[in-house]
């Protein structure tokens, strides 16, 4: 059964930014989301992007987490890579410590930890690599929550490891009936994205060929490398009434009433 929910949390990627490439619609779009994920160097980012983008979420007082991926710059952390666990612990400490060292030089806090491209894949089909992954990014902050995609698996890790997860739904994605990624290269339009937000909103349901899915999610993540997500979230903001919370700010019982 779907659940409704009143209030949602907006997530989108940023600090996408490496060397002469550079993301221009990233910041119009990542202040109207409630959490934005900062990619820490290793699939996007450096220095410099990682450094403005704290500093612009700190001004538009946004909530900040570690983007994680694998060390991929040349793919973009889209190829999948074979690591043993003690490697896999340091490409995510390292990346998390990252990020967060940066982050208290301006007093700020990361809350969340968001998975990339391959690694985030592999998340979503492999339970004892997710279940790896949060117990991984618990010994660095076990209040950390983890962001993943929505179904069985985020909730086998939730409660095989006792971290606090984020179940994501991505806003343009298609989908099947089973809750997986459907024709990944088709991007859903403006009217059939905002419908999926309603439909979330009032029933806790996902549209999918004529039936409905149950989605307990959490949050909805905004591609931030699409300059048309924008007016999107303008028009998606609008139906959140008064504006979308993070995740990390929901008591167990439900949403808190504090702003972001």
């Amino acid at each position: 059964m779907g659940i409704k929910k009143d209030k949602i949390d907006f997530n989108a990627d940023a600090a996408q930014s490496y060397g002469i490439y550079k993301n221009e619609a990233e910041k119009e779009i990542i202040s109207k989301v409630s959490s934005v994920n900062i990619s820490c160097g290793f699939h996007a980012g450096d220095p410099v992007s990682i450094k403005e983008t704290l500093l612009f979420c700190k001004q538009k007082n946004l909530v900040i987490g570690a983007h994680i991926g694998y060390p991929d710059i040349p793919g973009f952390g889209y190829r999948p890579m074979k690591l043993d666990e003690d490697e896999l612990e340091a490409v995510i400490l390292y990346q998390i410590g990252a990020v967060a060292a940066f982050a208290s030089s301006y007093s700020l806090s990361v809350e969340h930890v968001r998975l990339h491209g391959a690694m985030y894949e592999k998340a979503a089909k492999d339970l004892d690599f997710a279940i790896c992954v949060a117990n991984i990014v618990k010994k660095f902050d076990k209040w950390f929550v983890l962001y993943l995609p929505f179904g069985k698996i985020a909730d086998e890790v939730e409660n095989t490891t006792d971290i606090k997860v984020a179940r994501e739904i991505f806003i343009d994605k298609n989908y099947d009936i089973f809750g997986n990624f459907s024709d990944t290269s088709s991007i859903l339009d403006k009217d059939t994205m905002l419908n999926r937000i309603r439909t979330i909103l009032h029933s806790g349901k996902i549209k999918i060929a004529g039936e409905f899915l149950d989605v307990n999610c959490d949050s909805i993540h905004f591609n931030s490398k699409n300059p048309e997500m924008s007016d999107l979230l303008d028009a998606a903001r609008e139906i959140i009434i008064p504006t979308p919370y993070n995740y990390n700010k929901a008591y167990i019982a439900g949403w808190s009433e504090t702003l972001v």
